[in-house]
Parts: C-alpha cells; structure tokens; sequence
C-alpha cells in the first residue's frame, strides 16, 4: 500500500479497511477524460478484493472508460467534528480509502450475474426472491438506452488509507 504523506493519518488496518470497504454503501469514482476529470459517485460492491460498479451501457462514464480506463476510486466517511479548546485544532473524524486502479469491463456473463447479485444483497436484502442468473442479464436491456447494462470491475493496483479517530467525547455532531 502506498504512504499516504501525512503518515500519522495511515491506517494500516487491513480488517478495518476491509469491513469498511465492505459496508460502506457509495464511492466517487474519478476518471481522466479529454477535457477536464470527470468525478462521479456510484454504488459499489467490494468482493474477493476488486471493487464492482454498474452503469447503463451508454453515457459519459461509458464514453470516458472506453478511452481512459485509468482510475481513482475514493470511499470516504466521516464521523463529526472534533472540538479542541483551540479554535484552530478542530479537525474532522473521518476514514477514508483510495484505490488506484483499472475499470475493466466485465465480459463473463457468470461473473456479472454475480456483481449485481452482490450489489442486489446490499442494498436491497431479501427483496428478490430469486437469484439473478447469467440469462436474465444477457437478455436485460435498459429502458432508458436499449442497451445492456455495463458491469466494471477495479482490482487495486495501489490502495491508501487514511483516518482520524478520535474518542466519541471529543465528537461535535449536529
């Protein structure tokens, strides 16, 4: 993992940085395009170490990845305000991960079935009472563009992350 530079803020705690990439719920995914970085928040998944995201099969990140497929991808949360008697020593509590990486097109029927079953199971358990299948996405197409839905996988080439904690007590939320 690279050194984030301020290194009294590196968490090295890959069972932290795991249950975090696990749990949290969206991430904002940056990309190089011709003009200017194009940053987008995005639902993801974290599986077997890769970062999974969807999209339609058409639009600017589709544009963008198909030119570029160079990515940052930053999930980030903080958890309030930490007060100091000294105005100026105020911070923010926060956790945050940085995977640098390249957003592969997922082309294997099974293995997309699988990234939007995941995504499926996080955010919306047991709605569905049955599995997705490699049939049903092939066969999908979207209402909005007539085109198949896009499945991208980024499996870190470098990860950092970085933290803040701090004793509940020390916390200002409003």
């Amino acid at each position: 993992m690279n050194q984030v530079s301020y290194t009294q803020r590196n968490c090295t705690d890959q069972q932290k940085i795991e249950t975090f990439l696990v749990q949290e719920r969206t991430g904002v995914l940056g990309m190089v395009s011709d003009t200017f970085p194009y940053a987008v928040p995005v639902n993801y998944v974290w599986h077997n170490g890769s970062v999974y995201f969807h999209g339609m099969g058409s639009g600017k990140k589709e544009t963008i990845l198909s030119q570029n497929p160079l990515v940052c991808f930053t999930i980030h949360k903080e958890q309030g305000t930490v007060t100091d008697p000294v105005p100026c020593h105020a911070d923010t509590a926060y956790l945050s991960v940085m995977i640098f990486g390249k957003a592969e097109k997922v082309t294997d029927p099974e293995e997309t079935a699988m990234a939007l079953q995941k995504a499926l199971d996080k955010f919306m358990p047991n709605y569905y009472s049955h599995p997705l299948t490699s049939t049903l996405i092939e066969k999908y197409r979207s209402s909005m563009d007539g085109n198949a839905v896009s499945v991208y996988r980024i499996t870190p080439q470098e990860m950092t992350a970085k933290e803040n904690s701090v004793e509940s007590g020390q916390l200002f939320t409003s």
